[in-house]
């Protein structure tokens, strides 16, 4: 994708951003260059480099940098500039650093440096997911606090970088949810240079909804703006099961004025996460106007290729928008459902029938095209295949119970052959269809009797 300018808003937000910052396998450089340039063709302005287990980073972050990957991290920063885009890179030493420790000090310090000397200017230092009490003897007797600890190791290095020429030093504390006025925040705040960037993801880890108002709050508790971290489309740890490919929604557009920004955290599926963050892209270069359906569907449609590509999708797509941001999920099905449900009140079981037989074609015939070698965007489906799988033997799910509506065979050992699919899909470990098909199958084994007493009086 080369790079063209897109419209941007007066009241864009002033970050707009995606960081690599899952736990799980680092993206390729390949991915990584490839995302540069989507994001950039998108509006966003800053790609922040943090993956998780990227050793060099976190668990061995005293370790200097190795020629491969100063190397790397050079050709990010060559392309960053050709696509007019940020580049940020963060050092996460919570883990091990002795903060007291001048040698600990100095190890980061030069780690920075080795950054600075490539001509990165943008820097993080993160604190996240780290015991939340100093652990070394020499520490709890040099600082009052962990957050005494973390301003003083911050403020250190902000010093050093800007005698390196650096512009921006993002810091993710310990505490980097909740309700904006913990006390770790305030301490931690109270005195560090205002040209910092502290970090926050809201009032939860993955927050259901951002809001002005807590920006606020965060602003009056730490003298500064908040930088959202936030931590959507991500899927790691315990959002495993589910594939984040729905749209961005439920972040309150006034938040341009009252945050310096949102940088978005991706999956580990670089490809499939193109389609939310496109929506997030959008939303950050026009919030007032943004339409998250609609951006929903444009973003399918340029990440899955071409037309037939990009219905296939969003046939899988609409039934894998469950996340901490979604309140919906599986909606035709859902009205297929509700529609079998009135059949059998009304007696009307073609109604039902062919309500749930058309949406059994219609994904039948998505999976077919997904799980062939027809798609244009090959990398896409093989992100998507776990739950692929799982999509399709929903698909037959539904058939099977199409057939069993027009035929009206509610008998116990039909219902049965339901639960079979229900526990292939539950042995893929991937959600799919929300609750919607284990909801319906147990209501089928639960009424069973009811149904196949109707269909005799019926008769």
């Amino acid at each position: 994708m080369t790079h063209t300018a897109v419209a941007i808003a007066p009241d864009a937000f002033e970050i707009r951003g995606v960081i690599e910052g899952f736990y799980g396998n680092p993206w390729t450089q390949h991915q990584r260059l490839d995302m540069m340039s989507f994001v950039a063709q998108c509006g966003m302005n800053l790609f922040v480099y943090s993956p998780k287990d990227d050793a060099l980073l976190r668990d061995q972050w005293a370790e200097p940098f190795d020629s491969a990957s100063l190397e790397d991290l050079s050709a990010l920063l060559a392309h960053a500039n050709s696509c007019g885009l940020g580049l940020a890179v963060a050092i996460s030493p919570g883990l091990s650093m002795r903060y007291s420790s001048s040698d600990d000090r100095v190890a980061l310090v030069k780690k920075f440096e080795m950054l600075a000397n490539l001509g990165i200017t943008s820097f993080g230092l993160f604190f996240d997911d780290i015991p939340g009490t100093l652990q070394w003897p020499e520490d709890q007797a040099a600082f009052s606090s962990l957050a005494h600890a973390h301003r003083e190791v911050s403020t250190h290095i902000w010093d050093a970088l800007q005698s390196f020429g650096g512009t921006q030093l993002m810091v993710c504390p310990t505490t980097y949810w909740g309700d904006g006025q913990e006390s770790y925040l305030e301490q931690f705040c109270q005195g560090l240079d205002p040209q910092i960037d502290v970090m926050w993801t809201g009032r939860s880890i993955c927050s259901a909804t951002l809001e002005a108002s807590d920006a606020l709050i965060f602003a009056e508790t730490t003298g500064r703006k908040p930088l959202y971290w936030d931590n959507f489309p991500v899927n790691d740890v315990a959002m495993k099961h589910e594939l984040h490919i729905g749209p961005y929604e439920r972040r309150e557009p006034a938040l341009w004025e009252a945050s310096r920004g949102i940088i978005a955290n991706a999956m580990e599926f670089a490809e499939a996460s193109k389609i939310p963050l496109y929506t997030i892209a959008e939303f950050l270069r026009d919030p007032h106007h943004y339409d998250s359906e609609a951006s929903w569907n444009r973003g399918i449609d340029l990440v899955a290729g071409n037309h037939d590509d990009a219905q296939a999708v969003r046939a899988f797509a609409e039934n894998s928008r469950s996340s901490c941001l979604s309140l919906s999920d599986a909606e035709p099905l859902n009205d297929a459902l509700a529609a079998l449900e009135l059949s059998f009140l009304s007696h009307d079981y073609e109604l039902g029938a062919r309500a749930v037989a058309e949406l059994a074609t219609r994904y039948e015939q998505a999976a077919g095209h997904l799980l062939s070698q027809q798609m244009t965007n090959k990398q896409l489906v093989l992100d998507m295949r776990g739950w692929l799988d799982s999509f399709e033997l929903g698909a037959q799910l539904l058939r099977h119970l199409a057939t069993l509506a027009a035929k009206r065979q509610w008998e116990t050992s039909r219902v049965k052959e339901l639960e079979t699919y229900i526990t292939r899909m539950q042995k893929l470990g991937k959600r799919v269809f929300a609750d919607s098909l284990e909801m319906a199958v147990e209501h089928l084994q639960r009424s069973k009797e009811t149904f196949t007493t109707t269909n005799r009086k019926g008769a």
